[in-house]
């Protein structure tokens, strides 16, 4: 059967990891354009662009060739430093104001999902307090998504990233992640955790362990690579190199285990804000290469797995 998954899910990718250097006007809105032209891509994941006019650009593109908008408030914290579970109230406040500023992109783009993800972890003695300070925030921005819907509400999707590796996140290991998911969910129900391919070897987790712990909670997806074995590799940490990159640990069979357990775990059968269930791509290319050919390669090595499935 010819692309079958789309009878499951709807595919993406995250648009300013793909071409690094075009997440400014107009390199933004004519990447976008192109990646909207191939209709592999049902969804894109963008982040914020503050320039008058290029929401509207970036929604007509999107009406016309049937894509979706994933709204991405990450790169945002993570170039500002911000935390949502800063203990100075002050420098949480700050990025509560951030992730609310992509909230309100999201209603502008019609995207259901404003992806997040928690500050650094502070470490076992403050943990805890730290912990109660990110339910907080995220219940805050929670509600100020319920506060301006009208005909959906937009859902806040903690990403779980690294604990001690590049970005070293609270959000963070999947027991965490669960814990900190129905806490959240006792008082705001707009609220779900993305899991990423990437991340699964640099928090030592298998793809069945994260899925069966998160199932539960699992709003979104993200798949990619990562490099972990050798500091000196220029992709080392949470770079998300292409699929089989040298010294790297995931390609055709990692993600097609990783698809497998979302399969065993009923991701792909759940209730999601989207319209269906989504699998990005998260995917950069590393020194000189070509951001284009990285995309193709993307796109083969899914119709690879896919095949073997």
């Amino acid at each position: 059967m010819v692309e079958s998954w789309r009878q499951l899910m709807d595919v993406g990718l995250i648009h300013f990891m793909a071409y690094p250097n075009a997440t400014e006007p107009p390199a933004v809105q004519e990447t976008v354009r192109k990646l909207a032209e191939d209709d592999f891509w049902d969804v894109l994941e963008i982040k914020r662009v503050d320039e008058p006019g290029v929401h509207d650009e970036l929604r007509a593109i999107a009406e016309q060739s049937g894509i979706s908008y994933g709204m991405a408030a990450q790169p945002n914290l993570l170039g500002g430093k911000l935390s949502l579970n800063d203990p100075d109230e002050a420098g949480r406040q700050a990025a509560i104001d951030e992730v609310k500023k992509s909230i309100d992109a999201a209603y502008e783009l019609d995207a259901r999902i404003t992806a997040v993800l928690s500050g650094p972890d502070p470490g076992e003695a403050e943990r805890d307090h730290q912990m109660d300070l990110l339910v907080d925030s995220l219940v805050q921005l929670c509600r100020s998504a319920q506060d301006q819907a009208t005909d959906y509400v937009c859902w806040i999707s903690l990403e779980a990233f690294d604990e001690n590796i590049d970005k070293a996140c609270l959000i963070g290991p999947s027991d965490r992640a669960a814990q900190l998911a129905q806490r959240v969910r006792e008082q705001v129900d707009n609220f779900g955790i993305t899991i990423d391919l990437s991340h699964l070897p640099l928090l030592r987790e298998s793809p069945m362990e994260t899925v069966t712990q998160l199932s539960d909670y699992i709003i979104h997806t993200h798949a990619g690579n990562c490099v972990m074995a050798d500091k000196s590799n220029p992709a080392y940490g949470d770079q998300h190199p292409r699929f089989g990159y040298p010294g790297g640990e995931n390609d055709v069979p990692e993600l097609q285990k990783y698809v497998e357990s979302l399969i065993y775990a009923g991701y792909f059968q759940s209730e999601v804000p989207t319209n269906k269930p989504v699998l990005s791509f998260e995917v950069k290319p590393v020194g000189d290469e070509d951001s284009d050919l990285i995309v193709a390669q993307t796109k083969r090595t899914w119709r690879r797995m896919w095949a073997q499935l």
